[in-house]
């Protein structure tokens, strides 16, 4: 599957007529493209770079596969299911759960499966609250005893958080999306939990899943986060994150996906390129980043962003058996979360070789001293020497997820103008899921205008983290 996926990964510059242009071929932009061609409109979309996926890419390195920015995907997603072209995408699944380092205990932190109802995600976050620690460092644990609070607080602390994550997965998203906003932080300290409970699972999981470790984002956008890793499972594409636009790009028709070709301007009925000349359509849909859109539509706001970090290690010694995310609690140096990804999918290296990949949130350390750091603070939390691990990449985006303050709107206009449409996880939430759903939004827009809505979507909009 993986090897098919990447050589159809072969794309033209020779851009024919169209009736709608897209520009950019990331995960918003392809999709978008396939909601289109279904309805029966011919699309092109054309990307700058070589490759298709924008942020999702993957650097292939001596047999190992290494994503430049390791965003959790969950299987709790609706456009997983929702958008054409995804329904063969493989995804790895994380053991459930995470493990939570803390008091130098890695702690087992999560629920047996995916609940079906109010009262199975009320049994599953019962069992996520209650469940007992996986591992103990060889070191002499403290006093033990009734009266000593674990990882989640007390037994009153850890019945509170059950009922919180079970009224979350009980609630439907628009219901999540019409209550009070505040900054995530603020949201947690109202939530009228032990403060061992907040700091030792809520703070470091929501960091992991929102890219943000002050918790600055919406507390809408993280309800819908924690919604998602309570009724899903966490999970990446098996052979990196590039699989997932690359099969989009690869099930839409021949000589849609056109790489290289920059556009200088946009208009209603056509975009400009620099070595095409002007390209006319009926429509034009912008599916970049953020600060690409706004170069080319001057006075489009753009949003502040969360840097981020990843470093990559392989080692022939694996720590850890289990294919598990690790999260540290006790935030003793820049990796806010870290897994043996090798051990989630073995497709990302070569036989008997591990690899390590390690998530540093917001801006790391100067590079001088970034790498020494995590080498420590990995062999604290794996409990196994580092000397020996060898590097093999470090990707730094700077602009890697859009911020979400509130108030956000998860629903942005995807509408700018007749015959002139955005779309990407700055006009949603984001995530791989905001991405989708906008293009998917911004399909259904443009169909509505060209007469073509009634045939635009079979499947209601869904929204989700």
């Amino acid at each position: 599957m993986l090897e098919s996926v990447h050589q159809a990964s072969a794309y033209t510059a020779d851009v024919q007529p169209a009736d709608v242009v897209i520009v950019g071929a990331g995960a918003a932009g392809l999709a978008a493209a396939h909601h289109l061609t279904r309805a029966g409109l011919t699309t092109a979309v054309l990307e700058a770079a070589p490759n298709v996926g924008g942020r999702m890419s993957t650097e292939k390195v001596d047999g190992f596969r290494l994503d430049r920015m390791g965003q959790l995907l969950s299987t709790a997603y609706p456009e997983l299911r929702s958008t054409p072209g995804l329904d063969a995408l493989p995804l790895r699944e994380f053991s459930p759960g995470v493990l939570v380092h803390s008091d130098g205990h890695l702690h087992r932190v999560g629920e047996p499966g995916t609940p079906r109802s109010a009262r199975g995600a009320l049994t599953a976050a019962r069992a996520l609250a209650s469940a007992p620690r996986q591992q103990r460092t060889p070191r002499a644990p403290r006093t033990q005893g009734a009266s000593r609070p674990g990882l989640l607080g007390s037994p009153v602390g850890q019945s509170r958080l059950a009922g919180a994550l079970a009224r979350l997965a009980a609630t439907p998203p628009d219901r999540l999306l019409s209550r009070p906003e505040l900054p995530a932080a603020r949201a947690l300290s109202a939530l009228g939990l032990p403060p061992r409970t907040i700091d030792g699972f809520l703070r470091p999981l929501l960091a992991a899943l929102l890219c943000d470790p002050a918790l600055e984002t919406s507390s809408r956008c993280a309800d819908l986060a924690l919604r998602a890793f309570v009724t899903g499972r966490l999970c990446v594409p098996e052979g990196g994150a590039d699989v997932l636009p690359e099969l989009l790009a690869a099930t839409l028709p021949p000589g849609t996906v056109h790489t290289g070709v920059r556009v200088t301007a946009v208009s209603t009925t056509s975009v400009t390129t620099k070595d095409h000349g002007e390209l006319r359509c009926r429509a034009v849909l912008l599916a970049t980043g953020a600060r690409a859109a706004a170069r080319l539509l001057p006075g489009l706001r753009v949003p502040g962003f969360h840097p981020v970090t990843v470093l990559h290690h392989t080692t022939d010694e694996p720590p850890l058996g289990d294919p598990a995310l690790v999260l540290d609690a006790e935030r003793g140096g820049p990796v806010a979360h870290t897994a043996v990804i090798s051990r989630v999918d073995p497709s990302r290296a070569p036989a008997g070789r591990a690899l390590v990949s390690s998530t540093v949130l917001g801006t790391p350390p100067p590079p001088d001293r970034l790498e020494a750091a995590v080498r420590a603070q990995l062999a604290r939390l794996y409990r196994t020497s580092t000397a020996r691990w060898e590097l093999l990449a470090i990707h730094h985006d700077s602009e890697a997820v859009p911020a979400m303050p509130p108030p956000h709107d998860p629903r942005r206009p995807v509408r700018l103008l007749a015959g002139l449409y955005i779309c990407g996880d700055h006009r949603d939430t984001s995530t791989v899921q905001g991405a989708l759903r906008s293009g998917r939004r911004a399909a259904h827009a443009l169909l509505t205008d060209v007469g073509a809505g009634q045939t635009s979507l079979e499947e209601p909009l869904e929204t989700a983290a």
